[in-house]
């Protein structure tokens, strides 16, 4: 296994991540599926038995038989997971908002239970004593679970180094190696088609994660400028344009000595990752550390230049750290960084402006053609341990378990209502889809560097951009070389 090591030098992506993930351990940017927020289908959405346009359920000729003897299937996460064969209502989970999918989730477990002759049960192992389990009953040849839930931190070193199976040799003719209706490949940078690690497939799964450029309307029509996303389709939407509007935006606007309007403001951690995907840099994209790249160097310029040259950004406010992450509330900033949850958390529905998402700014680097738009590194998915008994069956029945939809994925993708009304339009939920459409993998966040008071410091102009890079270029290098060792 260790000579799956070598990754692809650029454009990796990972295939969508989050599937039925929720937030224990893990990212918690967006809803777990039955999210209270997420409000209840309309039950006139429900796939009428006869609907032509219904896909054929997703079983062939080669789908192992049930057994003569009860299997458990145990499958280990690290958080209360429903539904499973213990469960006795719906109202088992007690945020249950959309019956009807509930309902579906709920009676896929009879179906495969006497289809299979199997009980499925959802084991929490907390995340600690998930990596615990991985690393002690594999490695003894007997794992625990039949099926690990992985957040990729520790995930990816597991299948890199032979604790889970390749399902393109235990089940090549399955959904996952070939339609990819239910499960979807995670691609973890290997330079062949191995799959180790799979999630499920939504249209809900491709909005995971997707952080937008956001402006105020109503500052750009005063100052009388064109809408970044015109700006874009021309492909005249540069780092340079987006520069030459902060500074532009960045006003006294009573006249009193004091700028009162800054052309941006947002959280530092969202700034330089969305700034490294529009520039096609990366710092941790293969097993040598590309931190120390000119591209890199760019990305880290342009941030200093924001808050310690031009001053278009509005400084940095140290005491309260989600405070730089909200401040366009207050209607005095131009650009900041948006997001589902930031959106629904802010109620940005309600401002009294006008909220525009539009897509990132190409940098010197970049390549409008060619960026990625969102760093799906972390998260979750599923791996078949190496040692479990007929992975041939546990897989068809947990593929037949996430397939509760029947095969109908329009009806699977009917409710997205929480994303639209985060979005607020119809234009900016484009924008959302847009970048949930082209994923790259970086692990610069993934080794938990104490480097939150440099990029501070960075951004207050009390370290240089070189000094950074020559700061924590070593760092980053012997925590990819521990998180792949």
């Amino acid at each position: 296994m260790k000579s799956y090591k070598k990754f692809l030098a650029l454009g990796l992506s990972v295939a969508m991540l989050a599937g039925m993930t929720a937030c224990g351990g893990g990212d918690n940017d967006t809803p777990a599926n039955n999210d209270t927020n997420t409000p209840a289908a309309n039950d006139a959405n429900t796939p009428a038995d006869n609907d032509t346009n219904t896909p054929a359920d997703n079983t062939d000729n080669n789908t192992p038989q049930a057994g003569s003897e009860k299997r458990i299937i145990r499958i280990g996460t690290w958080y209360d997971h429903f539904y499973d064969s213990t469960n006795e209502s719906i109202w088992d989970d007690t945020s249950v908002s959309d019956e009807a999918f509930a309902q579906a989730h709920f009676d896929i477990v009879a179906e495969v239970e006497q289809k299979y002759n199997v009980e499925i049960e959802f084991v929490n192992l907390t995340f600690d004593g998930t990596k615990e389990s991985i690393n002690t009953s594999i490695l003894a040849g007997h794992p625990d679970c039949d099926i690990y839930e992985v957040d990729l931190t520790f995930g990816i070193p597991a299948a890199m180094n032979g604790y889970a199976l390749n399902l393109r040799d235990v089940v090549p003719d399955a959904d996952v190696c070939n339609d990819q209706m239910i499960f979807a490949p995670t691609n973890i940078g290997l330079s062949d088609d191995s799959i180790y690690l799979f999630t499920q497939v939504s249209a809900e799964a491709g909005l995971y994660n997707t952080y937008m450029l956001a402006y105020n309307k109503q500052i750009l029509d005063d100052a009388g400028l064109e809408y970044p996303e015109d700006l874009y389709e021309r492909g005249e939407w540069t780092w340079d344009k987006w520069r030459e509007y902060m500074i532009t935006l960045t006003q006294d606007t009573n006249g009193d000595g004091v700028i009162d309007q800054f052309g941006y403001c947002s959280r530092w951690d969202f700034t330089v990752m969305q700034l490294l995907l529009s520039n096609g840099a990366t710092m941790a994209s293969s097993d040598t550390e590309t931190l120390s790249s000119p591209e890199v160097g760019e990305v880290l310029d342009f941030m200093y230049n924001m808050w310690s040259v031009d001053k278009v950004a509005k400084p940095w406010n140290a005491d309260d750290f989600d405070s730089n992450m909200n401040s366009y509330l207050d209607g005095n900033i131009a650009f900041w960084v948006d997001a589902a949850w930031i959106s629904s958390q802010n109620k940005d529905g309600e401002c009294d402006f006008d909220i525009v998402w539009c897509p990132w700014p190409v940098g010197p680097s970049g390549n409008q053609e060619t960026n990625n738009f969102r760093n799906v590194s972390s998260g979750n998915a599923w791996m078949i341990p190496t040692g479990v008994e007929d992975p041939v069956f546990v897989y068809h029945v947990f593929e037949d378990w996430a397939n509760w939809y029947h095969g109908d994925v329009a009806y699977r993708d009917s409710n997205l209502t929480w994303w639209e009304d985060c979005a607020v339009t119809e234009e900016n939920y484009a924008v959302m889809e847009m970048m949930g459409s082209k994923d790259q993998f970086d692990l610069f966040n993934s080794f938990g560097l104490k480097w939150d008071d440099d990029y501070v410091k960075l951004i207050n102009g009390e370290m240089t951009p070189a000094q950074f890079q020559e700061t924590w270029k070593q760092p980053m290098q012997d925590g990819l070389d521990n998180f792949f060792k």
